[in-house]
């Protein structure tokens, strides 16, 4: 199973260069991807910053049938200054991160905080 990070989602959502490949990612493992609720909060905030909130329900009425989305449990919102400590990482870095470790998901991302050495499986995008 996968995490698929937020930068994953609005490359295709706002057609960038390398939203081919993160759509055809999501196509290939449809049935083997989740994401979390801090992802969809994300893409929400951006999507009605730049005046697309369509686009916002027209991902949410797409997605949320079909994709899991997960939740941070309570208890593992105090680890998150530990990961930023240990990794460098930032709130919503060290939040993925601790739903990939608490889900034994493999995080998917194109970001390049994940690029150092961590404890988690990693599957980088172009």
């Amino acid at each position: 199973m996968y995490l698929v990070d937020t930068n994953i989602f609005l490359a295709i959502l706002l057609k960038e260069p390398t939203g081919a490949a993160c759509k055809q990612f999501l196509s290939d493992n449809g049935n083997q991807i989740a994401f979390t609720d801090y992802s969809l909060h994300s893409i929400g905030t951006i999507l009605f910053r730049k005046n697309r909130p369509d686009l916002f329900t027209k991902f949410v009425q797409d997605f949320l049938r079909y994709v899991p989305v997960i939740t941070l449990p309570r208890d593992q919102y105090a680890h998150l200054e530990a990961v930023n400590a240990r990794y460098g990482l930032d709130f919503d870095d060290s939040y993925q991160y601790l739903v990939a470790k608490q889900t034994g998901k493999t995080l998917v991302t194109m970001d390049n905080h994940f690029r150092q050495s961590i404890d988690i499986p990693v599957h980088f995008l172009p």
